[in-house]
């Protein structure tokens, strides 16, 4: 394979062998994926000679050791005479080839099974190698040099557009679509969303290693931004190209490199275009004898763009302010989506109804916006997880979160918001081995997302995968700039899985999600379990008062949440611990 680098340079690049765990993480996409049309034997087949092989007992893989230890045949079995072996290899085959046209087109690993032999191989996908910059996706975890920048004032600006999409929706989003900007229709237009220009990173060491690292920084940059579809990212190849206008927020990214000894400095910045000012800026410092020039890039790449381009990143941050008061027609439907975040800050029943009807317009105006179907869709999710809307006559049906998460994969299926969506959707809807698949394959696209880290975490704990799965929610605590309280509370259930209840209870504190039942909930039975009776009843009082009824399933509840049947007892125990009278599980006949 030849790669063309920058100024037309032909380089002959080393692709490194599939690890084991990429390896394995494949494996599990393809079985719990819906594409992959096979039977649970051949699902079986697939795993014994996958783990086989990276276990270097590839010389083991024979048609007599598939059928005794897969199929259960006794030791009488005759390949020569009875071919399900080959029937049942041929079948998987098939279900490869398929899964690879449909649903695995774009990822990293391609599994196959050779006509006649048993003993599988791996390789990258070409096109997804070249696109990762010749390095596998690295998880950018927290680093001194990347320090959060966050400012609690910015919090309030993002809460004032939650609030004001009220009045936005009853407004200016009440127009028919066709009035929209100059009164042309945008059925057909995706909406403003922020532009973020790269521009090429200045070497100011002036060496050929240099220069080499500052367009490999560059190229990883851009790559691993444009994984976040909330924001527009091109690309300028000399610095001094005329600055055209761009309507609406617009940023510009730079960056020097400098190489003093072993040691790399990476300065990055970023420029607001309209009149130069700096919006944030930051150092990132490595040394070069403790990585790889391409691990080393792939690092500091990926800690630049959680920084830039995550929600709650710095160009959030920037935008937090600017759309409180006058918002233009064309970027109603982005203050949508900043709208929707900053309910996420408190999980807030009455904000949510004015993002939801925020984003349902926003859909009508711009139907091929896929992040406006996925937060419409989580909206949808979060009425049945919050309990939201309980008094009303007709709740909105999960049916509406699964549908709008379609469209939005449909649209888009290399967004991680559709994809979160829709892994969340079939989580609610007891799919818990689909869902998982489908975050898993959300966290390959961009690992560096880390509202799609946190979420599919928690979902990885719930379902039984507690220790990996609170991993990714407590790296998405450290790694998150904006208001974490979710994924706090998220915590505060992993810990009280874990036994240590004050632990649950000072996350559970710091959190502080005070109007969302759910929290109330996951409070109350550490409490319980803590034996503070007297806080425990305001809990409960709280719960009786504002989501009457509720405490009366809570069976029901726990076990839409908690999959593992020990995990619910578990939890059960500390709500009857807490005073709440629950009855006895039925039994099933």
């Amino acid at each position: 394979m030849v790669i063309v680098g920058h100024q037309g340079v032909r380089v002959e690049p080393t692709i490194a062998l599939p690890t084991d765990a990429e390896i394995l993480a494949q494996l599990d996409r393809i079985r719990f994926s819906a594409e992959f049309e096979a039977p649970d034997r051949a699902r079986k087949f697939l795993a014994y000679i996958i783990e086989e092989t990276i276990a270097g007992r590839a010389d083991r893989i024979k048609a007599y050791s598939i059928a005794t230890v897969v199929f259960g045949r006794d030791s009488s079995f005759d390949a020569q005479t009875d071919p399900a072996v080959r029937i049942e290899a041929g079948r998987i085959r098939r279900a490869l080839e398929r899964y690879y046209l449909v649903a695995g087109r774009d990822d990293p690993i391609v599994i196959k099974i050779p006509k006649g032999a048993y003993v599988p191989t791996f390789e990258r996908h070409v096109e997804a190698w070249t696109e990762a910059a010749l390095g596998p996706p690295a998880v950018a975890g927290p680093n001194s040099s990347m320090e959060r920048s966050w400012q609690p004032w910015i919090w309030v600006g993002i809460a004032a557009i939650a609030f004001a999409l009220g009045g936005l929706a009853a407004n200016a989003l009440l127009q028919p679509a066709s009035t929209a900007g100059d009164g042309s229709d945008m059925s057909g237009v995706r909406p403003n969303i922020p532009t973020l220009i790269v521009m090429p990173f200045e070497d100011l060491s002036a060496s050929p290693q240099s220069a080499m690292i500052a367009r490999g920084l560059a190229d990883e940059v851009v790559g691993k931004i444009a994984r976040f579809k909330e924001i527009v990212v091109v690309t300028r190849e000399k610095p001094d190209d005329p600055r055209e206008e761009i309507d609406g927020p617009a940023y510009a990214l730079e960056g020097r490199v400098r190489l003093d000894g072993d040691r790399l400095r990476l300065g990055i910045r970023l420029l607001q275009r309209s009149d130069g000012s700096v919006v944030w800026a930051n150092n990132y410092d490595e040394s070069l004898e403790t990585h790889k020039i391409i691990e080393l890039q792939e690092k500091a790449a990926a800690a630049v763009a959680t920084a830039v381009a995550q929600p709650y990143g710095v160009v959030f941050q920037a935008n937090a302010t600017r759309f409180t008061q006058a918002v233009p027609n064309d970027w109603q439907a982005y203050v949508c989506t900043l709208g929707y975040y900053g309910y996420r800050s408190n999980l807030n029943p009455q904000t949510h109804a004015s993002v939801q009807d925020c984003l349902q317009r926003s859909t009508r105006q711009f139907p091929n916006y896929a992040t406006a179907w996925a937060l419409l869709s989580m909206t949808y999710i979060d009425e049945l997880r919050f309990r939201y809307h309980l008094d009303r006559s007709s709740p909105v049906s999960l049916e509406h979160a699964i549908e709008a998460a379609a469209r939005a994969v449909e649209l888009d299926p290399q967004d991680v918001r559709a994809l979160q969506a829709e892994m969340l959707a079939l989580f609610f809807r007891g799919e818990v081995d689909a869902a998982l698949a489908v975050g898993a394959r959300a966290f390959a696209i961009n690992p560096n997302d880390t509202e799609l880290a946190g979420e599919y975490g928690f979902r990885l704990a719930l379902s039984g995968q507690w220790r990996s799965g609170c991993e990714l929610v407590s790296q998405t605590v450290e790694r998150n700039p904006g208001p974490v309280g979710y994924f706090e509370a998220a915590l505060a259930v992993c810990s009280y899985i874990e036994g240590d209840y004050a632990a649950a209870e000072r996350w559970a504190r710091l959190a502080d999600l005070r109007a969302n039942p759910i929290y109330r909930v996951i409070l109350l039975a550490i409490l319980g379990k803590l034996g503070k009776e007297d806080q425990a009843l305001e809990e409960q009082k709280w719960l009786e008062t504002n989501v009457p009824g509720f405490l009366k399933n809570i069976r029901q509840e726990v076990a839409l949440r908690i999959r593992r049947p020990e995990d619910q007892r578990h939890f059960i125990e500390g709500l009857r611990e807490a005073g709440v009278t629950i009855p006895e599980a039925t039994r099933q006949r």
